[in-house]
């Protein structure tokens, strides 16, 4: 099959392409060079690459230069390539998370030759995978000037529906500890499983916070995701480390998150494994409001972490914005409505017009 990608095509034909060059995180590089040989055929566009991922830019010397960002890779495929389509709907690997997305992205790059504000649109690899081979991570360590700009939206799924920035994570292990015994004679010993009821218990009361961080109500979340614990079959543990998850608004950083588990479980050993930083809305910047204007709807909060997240840090405010589902990402039987598409290719197109 051939890789070539038509970009006056319709943007549902165009995501269906896409969709059907396999790019599996770690295994972008056929969708990265299709793209950038499309891209590099538009005269009104300098191109760069790094490794899989390929950034394309207008210099017409706008006031306000916007960033459109989206990953080419998707999650292993589960049986659901080659694309189909079933009425208004595309099903394929990665169709809703989100090649829609990227499909929308290449058309207004191949479309706008002289858009109201300078655009830089970036195409990157290794998102649905460890953070440090994040496409985008690298051009920021690599090439931070390849992703300035005053805003960035980042067409993530959210069904057509703006989500603003995007909460915290952070993982942290509460450990209990007690005092190992033949279990024919524990009350030799002190069961360290037993002693982590107070920490479940705390969990169960825990009451989650629902800020408004922008004019965006956020709901925040700390939960146990894992327990481990014990030894063999006949002692009694002296060791046990239950795996909390919180998901932090904002208006939180991410060492304030830290304190925060800290002082919930104050009397406990906590050890932090791992935490990624919130991103706050950005809606209030004069590029961010026309973007709500053009696109119409309610802005709501995005519940998850996204890389918006590394936007923030580099002083840009993003938001998410695209046509797939949220909720069907991943799934085997992925899909997503064509006239969505559509949809977000007219908006954006009002907005950069």
């Amino acid at each position: 099959m051939s890789t070539r990608l038509d970009l006056t095509q319709d943007v549902g034909a165009l995501t269906a392409r896409i969709v059907d060059i396999e790019s599996v995180s770690g295994g972008e590089k056929t969708l990265a060079d299709a793209v950038e040989e499309s891209l590099r055929a538009l005269p009104h566009l300098s191109v760069d690459r790094d490794g899989e991922a390929v950034v394309a830019r207008t210099r017409l010397g706008r006031g306000e230069r916007v960033v459109i960002a989206g990953h080419i890779d998707t999650v292993p495929v589960a049986g659901n390539l080659p694309s189909r389509v079933e009425g208004d709907l595309l099903y394929g690997c990665g169709t809703s998370d989100m090649k829609s997305g990227v499909a929308v992205a290449l058309r207004l790059a191949a479309a706008l030759e002289a858009p109201s504000r300078d655009v830089t649109y970036v195409f990157y690899d290794c998102e649905e995978i460890e953070a440090e081979r994040n496409g985008l991570l690298r051009l920021s360590r690599n090439r931070p000037d390849w992703l300035a700009g005053d805003f960035a939206v980042l067409m993530e799924p959210t069904d057509g529906t703006i989500e603003g920035g995007c909460q915290g994570t952070l993982r942290a292990q509460v450990v209990t500890r007690g005092k190992r015994a033949h279990s024919a004679r524990s009350w030799l010993g002190v069961n360290a499983i037993h002693a982590a009821r107070p920490v479940l218990e705390i969990l169960e009361a825990y009451e989650a916070r629902l800020p408004v961080v922008d004019g965006l109500e956020y709901h925040e979340g700390l939960n146990a995701v894992g327990v481990s614990g014990g030894v063999a079959g006949n002692v009694i543990p002296d060791e046990c480390a239950v795996t909390v998850n919180y998901r932090f608004a904002p208006d939180l950083s991410l060492e304030a998150a830290r304190e925060h588990v800290t002082e919930v479980f104050d009397g406990f050993e906590v050890r932090f494994t791992d935490g990624a930083p919130a991103a706050r809305p950005g809606l209030t910047h004069p590029v961010a409001a026309a973007f709500v204007t053009a696109v119409g709807g309610v802005p709501r909060a995005k519940l998850g972490w996204t890389d918006v997240s590394l936007f923030s840090t580099l002083g840009v405010p993003a938001v998410n914005y695209g046509p797939g589902d949220p909720n069907l990402a991943h799934q085997r039987d992925e899909h997503v409505s064509l006239s969505k598409i559509a949809d977000c290719e007219h908006r954006m197109l009002t907005w950069l017009t």
